[in-house]
This record gives C-alpha cells, sequence and structure tokens, in this order.
C-alpha cells in the first residue's frame, strides 16, 4: 500500500522501471553473494582438524576473498543505478514543479509567499530524493539481506533464532512510534524553514526600504527569533532520532547477548559445531548495520514523505485561469489573426468578494488609443489586466474582434499583447536579454530599434558596457525611469496588435515623457493602444478618454470634450496646469 502523500511519485516509478528491476537484480546478487561469507567461514573453522592441507585452507581464503570482491562490485553498481534513479527523479520533479509553477494564476502568487515556494523547490526536493535513493536502496539491501540470513540461521539453529528474533515485535512497535513522531516533528520543522526562506527573501528584496527607515536591527532580532525557532524545533528532531538508534542497537545488542549465550551452551552441549556457532554470531554481526541503517531509513522516508506531502500542495493546485477543455482538445491549430478591437460589455467584477467594476461598457476600435485616469483605487489596472487574462473576467464579458476572450487560447492571446505593468520588474540580466525577453531570437537592430522608441538608447549607450550593462537584483542599478523605459522597450519589441502601458511613465519627467510619447506614436500607429495614466499631459492626445471612479465610467470622450463637461476630468486639468505654473515660479 503505497503512502498517500508518495502517490503522485508513481509516474516516475514506472517511466524508470527498468533501472528498479536491474538495481533489484544487483541488490539480490550483492546481498545473494554476502550471506555465503558466514557458511565459508563455517566450512574453515569445521574443517580445522589435524588433516587439513594448506590447499584447503587456501581454497577458503580464496573463496572469502572471492566473496567480498563480488560483494563489492555489486554493491557499487547497486550505487551508481539507484542512487542514479534518484537523482534523474529528482531532476524530473523538479522540471516538473517549476514546469507547473509557471502554469499557475497570478493570483495564487499574490497568496503565496515567495519564500515558501522556494523552500518547497530546495530543501524539500532534496529530501525526496534522499528518499528515492538511499532510503530505497539501504530497505532493499536490509530485507533481502535479512531473508537471506534468517534462512541460513534457521538452517542452523531454529531454537536459537527464536531466542535471537525475540526483540523484533518490540523493535517494531518502537519503528512505528518513532516513525510518526519524527515525520509530525519534520513537517513542522519544514513548515519553519519556509518562514525563515521568506523572511529572508523579503529582506534582501526590500534591504533599501529597511534601510531607509533603520530597521537594520528589528529586522535582525525578529529573523534571529525565527531561527532560534527553527533550531528549537530541528533540536528536538535530534533528540529524538539520538533515541532511536542507540534504542535499535539495543535490541540488538540483546539478541547477541542471548546468542552467546544459549549459542555457547549448545556448542558445549554438542549440539551445534563450532563453525556453526561462529557463523550463526557472523550473521548476527552483519545484521547490525541494516538494523542502524533501519533508523536512519526511517528517518529519511517520514522526511521525504512529509516533504513529498508539501510539494504535492503545490502540484495539486489547478490554474485558476487556463485554456477550455474544448482549446486543448483542439491542439495546436494555427490561430486567425488578431486586429484589436476590444470590447467590455455589461462587464461586473468582483475581486475576492469585493466588486471592483461596475457595468463597464466600453469599446476600443482596432487601431485607435484609449487612454484611462482616475483616482487610485477606481480600477484601472484590474480592468486592463482584463484583457490578457492576468483575472479572468465573466464569460462573454470581454471581447477581442467579437469574440470572447475565452475562445482564444492563452498563448494566442497574451502573444498579441505587449503588457507593461504597473509595478516594473526586471530580471537579474543584462538590459539587452531584458529587452529581448519579449520576443525569442530577436536580433541587435530590433532591440535597438526598441529601445530607440522607448526613449532608453541614448541611456543605455552611457552606461559602461552599453546593452551588456547587468541591471542587478530587481533592475536596481537603474533609475525608476530606466527601468520602466526598458520595460516599454520589451513590450514594444513583440510588435503587438495591442499594447498596454499602465501608468508606465510616471517615474519619467515631463520633458522625457513628451520624447517617450513622439517615440511612441509612431509605434502606436495601426495598432490598439491603452494607456492608465495620472498627467492629462499623456492622456491629451488619445484618440478617446475614458474616467474611471468608483470602479464605473464616469466620463468618456476626447481631451477637449471632456473639458467642456467641467467634471473630474477638468479639475484634474486644472490642478495638474496650476502644479506646472508653481513649480515654473
Amino acid at each position: 500500500m503505497v503512502p498517500r502523500n508518495l502517490r503522485p511519485l508513481l509516474p516516475y516509478f514506472k517511466k524508470y522501471r527498468g533501472g528498479f528491476v536491474l538495481g533489484a537484480l544487483c541488490v539480490l546478487l550483492n546481498n545473494g553473494t554476502w550471506v555465503l561469507f558466514p557458511k565459508v567461514i563455517q566450512k574453515a573453522i569445521d574443517g580445522l582438524t589435524p588433516g587439513i592441507s594448506y590447499h584447503q585452507l587456501m581454497i577458503y581464503s580464496l573463496l572469502l576473498v572471492g566473496i567480498s570482491l563480488t560483494k563489492g562490485v555489486f554493491q557499487f553498481l547497486t550505487r551508481w543505478i539507484l542512487i542514479g534513479i534518484s537523482r534523474e527523479i529528482e531532476f524530473d520533479l523538479r522540471n516538473d514543479l517549476f514546469q507547473h509553477l509557471e502554469s499557475l494564476s497570478y493570483p495564487y502568487y499574490q497568496r503565496t509567499r515567495t519564500g515558501d515556494i522556494m523552500a518547497r523547490a530546495t530543501n524539500d526536493l532534496n529530501a525526496v530524493r534522499m528518499l528515492l535513493g538511499p532510503a530505497i536502496m539501504y530497505s532493499a539491501n536490509t530485507i533481502v539481506y535479512t531473508v537471506g540470513a534468517l534462512s541460513f540461521m534457521l538452517a542452523i539453529s531454529p531454537k536459537l533464532t527464536l531466542y535471537a528474533f525475540l526483540p523484533l515485535p518490540v523493535a517494531s512497535i518502537v519503528v512505528q512510534w518513532f516513525g510518526r513522531q519524527i515525520h509530525e516533528r519534520f513537517e513542522r520543522i519544514q513548515a519553519m524553514f519556509s518562514d525563515i526562506s521568506a523572511r529572508a527573501q523579503e529582506n534582501f528584496s526590500g534591504v533599501r526600504v529597511i534601510r531607509a527607515f533603520v530597521q537594520e536591527e528589528p529586522e535582525i532580532t525578529a529573523f534571529e527569533a525565527a531561527n532560534q525557532e527553527y533550531i528549537t524545533r530541528s533540536l528536538k528532531l535530534v533528540r529524538l532520532m539520538g533515541m532511536l538508534w542507540p534504542t535499535l542497537e539495543t535490541m540488538l545488542g540483546l539478541a547477541i547477548v542471548l546468542v552467546l549465550w544459549l549459542g555457547g551452551r549448545e556448542v558445549i552441549l554438542g549440539r551445534m559445531t563450532p563453525g556453526g556457532f561462529a557463523a550463526y554470531l557472523t550473521y548476527i554481526v552483519q545484521l547490525t548495520w541494516p538494523v542502524i541503517a533501519l533508523g536512519w531509513v526511517i528517518n529519511i522516508f517520514e522526511r521525504g514523505t512529509a516533504s513529498m506531502g508539501r510539494i504535492n500542495e503545490i502540484l495539486t493546485k489547478k490554474p485558476e485561469i487556463e485554456d477550455s477543455p474544448a482549446l486543448k482538445a483542439a491542439g495546436n491549430i494555427p490561430a486567425n489573426p488578431i486586429n484589436g478591437d476590444i470590447e467590455f460589455r455589461n462587464l461586473n467584477f468582483s475581486y475576492n468578494g469585493t466588486k471592483v467594476l461596475h457595468d463597464i461598457n466600453l469599446r476600443i476600435r482596432a487601431g485607435s488609443s484609449l487612454a484611462i485616469v482616475g483616482p487610485t483605487g477606481s480600477g484601472k489596472t484590474t480592468l486592463v489586466s482584463l484583457i490578457p487574462r492576468i483575472y479572468d473576467a465573466p464569460p462573454g464579458t470581454v471581447l477581442i474582434d467579437d469574440k470572447p476572450l475565452r475562445e482564444y487560447r492563452l498563448q494566442d492571446l497574451r502573444h498579441n499583447i505587449g503588457f507593461v505593468p504597473q509595478e516594473t520588474f526586471l530580471f537579474s540580466d543584462t538590459v539587452r536579454e531584458n529587452i529581448a525577453f519579449g520576443k525569442e531570437l530577436a536580433t541587435d537592430q530590433e532591440i535597438k530599434d526598441a529601445a530607440e522608441a522607448a526613449n532608453i538608447a541614448a541611456d543605455i549607450e552611457s552606461f559602461p558596457e552599453h546593452y551588456k550593462t547587468m541591471v542587478g537584483e530587481r533592475g536596481i542599478a537603474l533609475s525608476g525611469g530606466q527601468k520602466q523605459r526598458t520595460a516599454i522597450a520589451r513590450a514594444i519589441i513583440r510588435d503587438p496588435r495591442i499594447l498596454i502601458l499602465d501608468d508606465a511613465l510616471s517615474s519619467v519627467d515631463t520633458h522625457t515623457e513628451d520624447k517617450i510619447l513622439n517615440h511612441l506614436r509612431e509605434v502606436m500607429h495601426g495598432r490598439t493602444t491603452i494607456f492608465i495614466s495620472h498627467r492629462v499631459s499623456t492622456v491629451r492626445n488619445a484618440d478617446r478618454i475614458a474616467v474611471l471612479h468608483g470602479g464605473r465610467i464616469v466620463e468618456f470622450g476626447t481631451h477637449d470634450e471632456l473639458l467642456a463637461r467641467n467634471g473630474y476630468y477638468t479639475d484634474l486639468y486644472n490642478k495638474q496646469l496650476l502644479e506646472e505654473e508653481l513649480a515654473e515660479v
């Protein structure tokens, strides 16, 4: 019966069943050879009579050497095959876990800490590998050798074997109790390790904020407290393991004492030969390591089972946003070109039980531009996030080219959208690779053209290594405006039919903004463009402007039409006009 936590591993066992069969054969030959060692000792000792020759002693000696060499060869093959398979499964499992994480929807990452995911993808995965490799190998060796040794021990003396294995039922109960305790304690340890990883990741990512608020000491103290709790939980497990091995060794020691006492009497009474007694004692001694290994295997097994349960929690998560069953069944049928006509039809959208958008009816013609303005929290980002299905709108409420979004494959839909989010994220790589991330196999000329269009080319040329300059963790080596412009270049290089800029110019000054917009007008020509901004200067030249307030479109029209209405847009315009005049004074 396979434990529930380990059932997800069955497909991997099936994939490498040939290797496991070969490994099992090596286990049999390894232990089948080694179990003969005491029998040769028995023959040699019982053959020590006055008439024994050097030739006979040489044969026995060579047999012992031959058995040891043969055991060594098959022991090497066992380790090479089984440990190798565990590494292969670890490789496959890590790839599958990463692939599954890539498929999970954005809301999952809003709910889950990055440090927790990293802990499961590293520490927990290593515990599973130990279960798949050393635990299986030592378990197989222990079982096979014990069965083989037991048959020979029964042949030598059934009575002595009964006494020798008297502690076994007690050992079984002890093992079960320790195993249950180890499992529970290791789960708590891994949960604490996830907390530590999450705290460390957040501190490293937010190091500038921590230093700006002079919170180094409080954070160090909090980390030390979490680390102390991790050590405390780990030491509880160490104490438990420290009790397990001596307990098993004590039971084995009792068995050896019984064998020495009762076996010695059997030899004195002539019921057992000295060679048989020596062989029997050798079997008992050779069983010492398998019994000790049993305690280690229990530890590994319980750790691996607990860790696989934590990994499986991720693997069983279903993407909240994915292709419909019909699209999956259809396969990779070439998609029709997207023109970029977008329509929101009677859209109402709630997030975490809170209604964010109310009765949105809006059409953006293909090739036109729409600007969205409104106060913070009015739903601007949520609205544009529905287009690439970062969040899923109710069926039939968002359409592209008069076709509901869910009738497009996610890959096709997002391939036609260039999205610059509100929070700019750059990878810890070169400027070139960050821009080229938007398009596979992008040429140097395409990268430079995209940089020119985003008005970042001059900055890049001023860097020490130009396009090969490393941007650092999350683009820390660049200014806020440079990061935003790099992200815009990354979106432009895709040549998307729909371009979405979510407050993508907030970190640049007005002069730079004008230059970027002048470049973007050429890029925007012939494609649907949506941009969110708090600046009237950014949105005034858009074909249409939508004013969002409280999740509703309260104003809609051109710049001049909205000014004439003396509403929210007019107030925003007058306020910014006053700010510019004051700035010039």
